[in-house]
């Protein structure tokens, strides 16, 4: 779930990188709610080293160790909930629910899905040859832990997004560091703490705060990286990993479209795009950015959407309950989204509910949605980030699919329509790495399959056996086992060998295949 800016090797708000400490602002209230260091390049450095000495220990541990660490860290979150849940809404301004449902429930989960499944997605596998030369030869595909694994966090998803990915790198056996966004570090450091508690090594995790310098550096020091931010960003770390020649990860923006045909059942799709528009106050990559409703039933759908969006409440959470969406969580993303809606007014998009910030202590903007719109404003085609929902009407199915894929976004979709298989039909027509069938973003938590992107969304995945695997090497093993002195082909040459050779290959595989 990525965010929309976190800049690598520049200044942040007008400080300079290094050397300073960080206020950390709850969003909700303009308060500062602690501070944490600027480190700089030579303390990145430090730690690599420190990371880099106890990682073997880490690896030596096995599948069956580092599962008994992450199952303790597993209860620990869930005995831990009150306090990591206050934490991640002090820090984002979100509301209790989000943080739970999104964050807690999610993390919950993978603790105990990556303990489970690394042994068989990293396990030793046999492999099988066609090859007559490797008859009778052991042949074996072992997956080893790269070594040191960077993790380039987002500010949206404290725990999902930043700490989620150190889980599945853990478990591989790698050392870890991670650098949460400067706005929210806090909850990346509450469980680091927690991990020590479970019995983590000291530094086999650690966390680097700071702001986009301490990035550019953890780039220059690790065996891979893995990177959640925007676009522009992703494409800095991209090309700083390639000097490097070391792989790197990226999940970027999304623009994510929902299509609503026809046949769909409304009340559903009315009650998933409202939800999935504003979770998080639309601070999602997979949020639903842009609609895109079959006309005979665009005025009914917008009708439900305006009324479910318009009794929503916004502003600080006070606990469970209290209010729907929560704050903008970092500041240059309220200009953001002020910028889309009113380039959309500028351009004829009219306002049928929202469309002001609130006004007051706090970083607050109304849930907004906007009609009458098109390809010709930001609100369609850039990413905003932000508690608005843009409604386009749309002759057909054809259309809207056309219209979803001239994007240069490609993360995930969604599909409204009561028959399932011309839903799926129309999803398998989407350029994007997820696409939902009456429902949206729920692909998410499906910890089975892979969540990536396409186009200018990113490089490769999370989730699935992927999502572990590309935070180790592969290594060939062959083994001969019925070991003679020569084999048949070695010097020196012989004119009947050779003539014997060619025959033989000719009758393995002069026949070709038939059709």
């Amino acid at each position: 779930m990525a965010t929309v800016e976190q800049q690598l090797p520049e200044t942040h708000n007008g400080v300079a990188d290094g050397g300073t400490d960080i206020p950390v602002e709850n969003p909700a209230t303009g308060e500062i709610v602690a501070t944490v260091p600027d480190l700089g390049a030579d303390a990145v450095a430090e730690m690599v080293a420190r990371a880099r000495a106890a990682q073997p220990e880490w690896e030596a541990y096995g599948f069956d160790g580092r599962a008994r660490v992450l199952s303790r860290a597993q209860k620990w979150l869930m005995d831990n909930a009150g306090r990591v849940v206050d934490t991640i809404v002090s820090e984002t301004g979100k509301t209790h629910e989000d943080a739970q449902l999104a964050e807690i429930g999610y993390a919950g989960n993978a603790f105990g899905f990556w303990a489970k499944m690394a042994s068989e997605y990293l396990g030793d596998e046999r492999v099988k040859s066609s090859q007559i030369l490797v008859k009778g030869k052991k042949l074996v595909l072992r997956y080893r832990p790269l070594g040191l694994i960077g993790v380039i966090g987002p500010w949206n998803y404290p725990l999902t997004n930043s700490f989620g990915d150190c889980i599945p790198a853990l478990m591989a056996g790698n050392a870890v560091i991670l650098k949460p966004s400067e706005i929210t570090p806090l909850t990346s450091l509450l469980l680091a703490e927690g991990m020590r508690e479970c019995g983590l090594p000291e530094n086999v995790l650690q966390i680097a705060t700071g702001r986009g310098a301490t990035g550019a550096a953890l780039v220059e020091h690790v065996d891979m990286i893995m990177f959640t931010g925007s676009t522009r960003t992703g494409t800095k770390v991209a090309e700083a990993a390639a000097r490097r020649l070391i792989p790197a990860s990226l999940e970027l923006g999304g623009k994510d479209p929902m299509i609503v045909l026809s046949d769909a059942d409304l009340e559903r799709a009315a009650n998933f795009a409202t939800y999935y528009s504003m979770q998080n106050a639309g601070q999602t990559c997979i949020s639903i950015e842009r609609v895109y409703v079959e006309e005979p039933v665009y005025d009914e759908f917008v009708a439900k959407v305006s009324e479910k969006v318009r009794a929503l409440r916004v502003g600080k959470p006070e606990g469970f309950g209290s209010v729907e969406v929560g704050a903008i969580t970092f500041p240059p993303q309220l200009e953001t989204i002020k910028d889309h809606v009113a380039d959309a007014v500028q351009k004829g998009a009219r306002v049928l509910t929202g469309g002001k910030q609130v006004p007051g202590a706090g970083r607050f903007y109304e849930p907004t949605v906007l009609v009458d719109v098109d390809h010709s404003m930001k609100c369609m085609t850039e990413e905003t980030f932000g508690p608005t929902l843009p409604i386009m009407k749309v002759r057909d199915a054809d259309e809207a699919v056309r219209l979803a894929n001239e994007s240069p976004y490609g993360l995930g979709a969604s599909v409204f329509s009561r028959d399932t298989a011309r839903g799926e039909a129309i999803a398998r027509r989407l350029d994007c790495g997820a696409a939902n069938v009456n429902d949206a973003m729920i692909n998410y938590t499906v910890l089975e399959l892979p969540m990536g992107g396409a186009k200018a969304s990113g490089l490769g995945s999370r989730h699935g056996a992927g999502g572990i695997r590309k935070y180790c090497s592969q290594q060939a093993i062959v083994v001969t086992r019925l070991a003679m002195k020569k084999e048949v082909f070695m010097y020196p040459y012989k004119s009947r060998t050779s003539r014997l050779l060619a025959g033989f290959f000719k009758l393995m595989y002069g026949r070709g295949r038939r059709a």
